[in-house]
């Protein structure tokens, strides 16, 4: 939290960049001028400061030792950013734009996310605090909104993505720029309470306002977890699935699910997919991949890709969930397995893009002929639309029933 108590030297590192010509989105440097008037104590919480300001680097390697060394600072860390988001589509990564970055040359150009998040991980949780005012080119835009801006467990966030502005305009990074009205003068809330004066100020009504402080909430129990069970009502699965819920076992300190989906009811869809990429990136780290900790995190991500109104994301999540599972040596006839089979089979059905059916239909098939559920039929049910898909012309194909 910045106000101004901690005796210990803080470093702030300001990273302004986006793309020189027409691929620009964002006026990033125009927020420096800003932010270089608030005074240092103020940017990082602390009476001594460190700032180190990147305004449009070239080299995303440039950058990374920059972090890397703000990142090794004993004190409390301070990451400003603001920019644009673009995906790597050969590996489906965010990156971060450069000043030379071009769709063409992202990922050799661009800073990808995971630099930043593996750089920040190897410090002591609650030490690092990231604020981001970040515009999404749009194939980052929809991933983000179903699947968040993870950074790892014990880091900060808040901040705003936003989706591409309109045609021949460039946005501006408004929400930083307020909190640094805000401080300027004179007035040092705590950062959440200022968060949320900023993203009143900035807007727009559809971005992603991010408020991640997972630093006070307790890790979770080591307790085996997972979707309860559902009767089967048809060969299709049950439409929905509740939240995953602990088993009679010891429970966490404080359960983070009940947050999680309280923010995704409200429509914060990217804020809900950060947090639980955070808590699952914790139990990947803990427990392990293909752990029942790990397996439920999954689950938890594929129904919020579900309330996000992602089938396709979801459907995918919930095939992983039930891979894990069997790899586990859970039977094909245990209900937390025909669940996950079910719901993927169900969002697969929803699925109105006739080219991701078309591509999520043969695992679904593999996956069903092992796991047939409850009644027959499902398996079939799968083949007979994934048949049709392949006939039918391509506005019929968009219009089949499942």
């Amino acid at each position: 939290m910045i106000n101004g108590e901690d005796t210990a030297s803080g470093t702030a590192l300001l990273i302004a960049a986006a793309p020189a010509g027409k691929g620009c989105l964002i006026d990033a440097t125009s927020v420096l001028p800003t932010l270089a008037a608030v005074p240092p104590s103020i940017l990082t919480g602390t009476t001594a400061a460190t700032i180190v300001e990147l305004a449009d680097p070239t080299d995303p390697q440039t950058v990374l030792t920059r972090i890397r060394a703000a990142a090794a600072a004993p004190g409390p860390l301070f990451l400003y950013i603001t920019g644009q988001f673009h995906l790597d589509h050969k590996q489906r990564l965010i990156h971060l734009a450069l000043a030379r970055t071009t769709p063409t040359t992202l990922r050799y150009t661009g800073l990808p996310w995971h630099w930043l998040a593996g750089e920040l991980k190897l410090r002591r949780p609650g030490t690092t605090t990231v604020v981001t005012d970040v515009v999404a080119a749009p194939d980052a835009w929809q991933q983000l909104r179903t699947e968040g801006l993870d950074l790892g467990y014990g880091i900060r966030v808040y901040g705003r993505i936003t989706p591409p502005p309109p045609r021949h305009r460039i946005a501006e990074p408004a929400y930083l720029k307020a909190l640094a009205t805000t401080w300027r003068s004179g007035i040092n809330p705590p950062l959440a309470q200022l968060h949320e004066q900023a993203a009143a100020q900035s807007g727009p009504d559809d971005a992603l306002f991010l408020a991640i402080d997972d630093t006070a909430v307790p890790a979770p129990a080591a307790s085996a977890v997972q979707v309860p069970n559902r009767p089967h009502q048809e060969p299709a699965p049950v439409p929905t699935a509740p939240a995953p819920i602990s088993e009679n076992t010891e429970a966490a300190e404080e359960d983070p699910l009940p947050a999680i989906f309280a923010a995704a009811h409200a429509g914060r869809h990217g804020e809900a997919a950060s947090l639980a990429a955070m808590w699952e990136g914790w139990a990947l780290r803990t427990y392990g991949a293909g752990s029942v900790q790990a397996t439920h995190w999954l689950e938890v991500r594929a129904d919020l890709a579900r309330l996000a109104d992602d089938p396709a994301r979801s459907c995918e999540l919930w095939m992983a969930a039930a891979d894990a599972r069997l790899a586990r040596q859970q039977p094909p006839d245990d209900p937390a397995v025909e669940g996950a089979v079910d719901r993927a089979h169900h969002q697969w059905q929803e699925l109105r893009d006739p080219q991701r059916a078309r591509e999520l239909g043969p695992p679904l098939v593999s996956l069903r002929r092992h796991v047939p559920g409850r009644r027959s039929g499902a398996v079939e049910a799968v083949q007979r639309r994934l048949e049709l898909l392949h006939t039918m012309p391509p506005v019929e194909a968009h219009r089949a029933a499942p």
